[in-house]
């Protein structure tokens, strides 16, 4: 076997090896990961761990700021986006993978000071959009304690 050969054959052995006991993930379009709805961190993380390229590193950043600043958090996976929320509550904050950005959803975003840029249709609601290089801690950290405190949506 020629040196090249072995090197090919090594690389598919080692790449084989990585696949097994990993489930694969559908991306939806924009590649936002088809995760089972389900409650707890596990299936928040699960649908972290299937964010596509960069925005993996958006969802795990969301994540740690949102524990460390609501160490309370209640999490879920509802219509393929992870939910975040206070008991007795509801949700204050969901996300979603675009092709070109993280969309943080503010359920009561008209109620956060200052208010996140984008808008919505539905009524309190807004939205934050996050690109590659554009993360700003001190304002999200800002921005979930303020979501927590509020009475959130059932999302029934």
């Amino acid at each position: 076997m020629s040196k090249k050969a072995r090197t090919m054959a090594m690389k598919a052995a080692s790449k084989s090896r990585k696949a097994v006991g990993k489930p694969k993930v559908k991306l939806l379009s924009g590649g936002n990961p088809q995760i089972a709805k389900g409650d707890g961190d596990g299936p928040v993380q699960a649908y972290i761990a299937a964010m596509p390229e960069w925005k993996r590193e958006i969802g795990e950043w969301l994540d740690a700021v949102i524990v460390r600043n609501v160490p309370t958090v209640k999490k879920a996976v509802k219509w393929n986006s992870p939910f975040y929320g206070v008991e007795g509550q509801g949700w204050f904050l969901s996300f979603h993978v675009f092709a070109k950005y993280v969309r943080v959803t503010w359920f009561k975003g008209t109620s956060l000071l200052p208010m996140p840029l984008g808008t919505s249709k539905v009524e309190g609601v807004r939205y934050l959009d996050i690109h590659e290089d554009d993360r700003d801690e001190q304002q999200l950290a800002s921005w979930v304690k303020q979501a927590a405190k509020l009475p959130g949506w059932s999302g029934h």
